[in-house]
């Protein structure tokens, strides 16, 4: 997607338009669905950046800002980390909305699973069992490996159809 296609451009807003003409009715409603959707998360991300900067600047005030500090590392970097899952996940809605993508894509969901997951690992408490935290790294080498195999496929995917030939389809005569 280049700079002019970007959502919010003039170009991506006068593709929307036409496309949304020849959209069925259900199709519509999923478009609507994502927008409001896409404005309810970016209400969310505006809050909670407020509460981050408002948290981060009363620890400055009270001279108690020391990252250093579990509890306080804990409060800033997971609400960093939480920002950061919430403009994940409106980014993803937002290629829907603007049909870059038909659907959600796995990989996405993947990755801001693994977000959420390091963010998890972030707010924990030292004085967790090893089994949550061996739990925990389970989870998340699953999805990494997920990830990783998604990853080669479509990087794979990609070389052929640079080459001009079709990705060969496995188990099809």
């Amino acid at each position: 997607m280049n700079r002019q296609d970007a959502p919010g451009s003039h170009r991506a807003v006068q593709r929307f338009r036409a496309e949304w003409a020849v959209l069925d009715l259900y199709q519509r409603f999923e478009q609507i669905v994502a927008m409001v959707l896409s404005a309810v998360i970016a209400v969310i991300i505006a809050v909670s950046l407020w509460q981050l900067i408002s948290t981060v600047y009363l620890l400055l005030l009270v001279a108690a800002f020391n990252p250093l500090d579990h509890k306080i590392f804990q409060t800033v970097f997971g609400m960093i980390m939480t920002l950061l899952i919430a403009m994940e996940f409106k980014h993803s809605i937002i290629k829907v909305a603007f049909r870059y993508e038909n659907i959600i894509q796995v990989k996405t969901v993947l990755l801001i699973a693994l977000i959420a997951l390091a963010r998890k690992f972030v707010i924990l408490d030292p004085d967790v069992s090893p089994a949550q935290v061996a739990a925990l790294a389970g989870a998340t080498l699953a999805l990494g490996a997920t990830y990783w195999l998604l990853r080669e496929r479509d990087d794979r995917s990609d070389v052929l159809a640079k080459r001009g030939a079709a990705p060969r389809q496995e188990g099809l005569a």
